[in-house]
């Protein structure tokens, strides 16, 4: 019965479809620009004292600010998704993020590590949920597979600030929420769908509309179900954000920005960079820059034959979790999927020993109804196609 169940599950998350996006994949192409990076110097940043040019406006994008709650990110009708990226990336860090949830069936909020060719490191909050919070990962954009995704209960996250932190090194991945750790990814050295995210990243932050009449049925479902916009506007608050580059894990004194030696996309094939301008410089440079740079390890320079590829690289996000709610856990997979407890389990923290790319995963309520369907990546924020 459970396995109908899944393959249920797993025919809604084949209808999820949303796109990501990056402007140059440098694991496609030689001629990408160098990220610039976070460098040595922690940011700051308090959106309750109005905007901060750390971060870009996407297209579209108008935000509020509020002495108290902070950045406003407001929807109004479907096609809103008001969106932000920083300026600048980290290459391994830690990144705190205080924010309070937009209420609203199908409407989503996210906090996203995401870099140029597709690792990404998500946060997720639905609207209608208002006992847990969402956690994914993606490996260079790869969804052939959806079991990444794990649920952490957290209290009233629509109504009450909480602060969501991002710990990553070379080593560790670790998602806490207010100081306590609650899913942990090892970085084994598994390839694929389920590898380690390893390459520098931005931060993005947002509201979308999941629930909208347009969208696909299984993500509709995901999300709890069609938005009911007579109650709108639905708001989120992004109230402030501690951010630290680890730049390159691997003993930096500083950074200015990070060259991509090769097409693998490993972290430790990607050069820090120190061009002696300090990381507050925001002169543009191309990936061609010649600079004093610290590499983790020694590696082939890139290909001189450079493959046409597009700069937009779409795919499907989804997570397949826990659809039962008398099962004690989910499926496990042998390429890194998460290990999902059911309603009794609230221990906290749980290995999955059959997992290559070693988790740990605290679990304790059960998934919400809509967290008993497929989920969509939040990379859909970034790309969704407005109609």
């Amino acid at each position: 019965m459970l396995s109908k169940v899944f393959a249920t599950v797993a025919l809604a998350a084949s209808l999820v479809s949303a796109q990501t996006f990056t402007d140059c994949d440098p694991t496609k192409r030689d001629d990408c620009p160098n990220p610039k990076a976070v460098g040595s110097k922690p940011v700051d940043i308090d959106f309750r004292q109005g905007p901060n040019s750390f971060f870009k406006l996407a297209d579209g994008t108008s935000l509020k600010y509020d002495k108290d709650l902070g950045a406003v990110f407001s929807i109004s009708k479907e096609t809103d998704a008001p969106t932000i990226s920083s300026n600048k990336y980290i290459f391994f860090g830690q990144v705190d993020v205080t924010v309070r949830a937009a209420r609203g069936t199908g409407v989503v909020t996210s906090f996203v590590l995401q870099s140029d060719d597709l690792d990404e490191i998500d946060w997720e909050w639905l609207g209608g949920d208002a006992t847990q919070v969402q956690t994914n990962y993606f490996s260079k954009g790869c969804t052939e597979t959806y079991d990444r995704g794990g649920f952490s209960p957290v209290a009233d996250p629509i109504n009450q600030f909480h602060t969501y932190t991002i710990k990553w090194t070379p080593e560790q991945l670790d998602w806490i929420i207010d100081g306590n750790v609650v899913r942990t990814l090892k970085n084994t050295g598994v390839e694929g769908c389920s590898g380690y995210p390893q390459s520098p990243m931005q931060i993005k932050l947002g509201t979308w509309v999941a629930g909208r009449k347009d969208a696909p049925q299984g993500t509709i479902d995901w999300a709890g179900g069609l938005t009911d916009f007579s109650q709108a506007p639905f708001d989120g608050y992004y109230q402030s954000l501690h951010i630290v580059d680890y730049m390159g894990g691997r003993g930096a004194k500083e950074a200015t920005e990070y060259h991509y030696t090769d097409r693998s996309g490993k972290w430790e094939s990607i050069e820090v960079i120190n061009d002696g301008k300090g990381s507050d410089d925001d002169t543009t440079t191309s990936s061609k820059t010649s600079a004093t740079s610290t590499k983790a390890t020694s590696t082939s320079k890139p290909s001189s034959s450079s493959s046409p590829s597009s700069s937009h690289i779409g795919h499907t996000l989804t997570t397949l979790t826990t659809v039962s709610s008398s099962a004690t856990r989910s499926a496990s997979s042998t390429d890194g999927a998460a290990s999902t407890s059911g309603p009794t389990s609230t221990s906290g923290n749980e290995v999955d020993p059959t997992s290559t790319a070693s988790q740990t995963v605290s679990t304790g309520a059960a998934p919400s109804m809509a967290g008993n369907l497929a989920a969509v990546g939040a990379a859909a924020l970034f790309g969704y196609l407005a109609l």
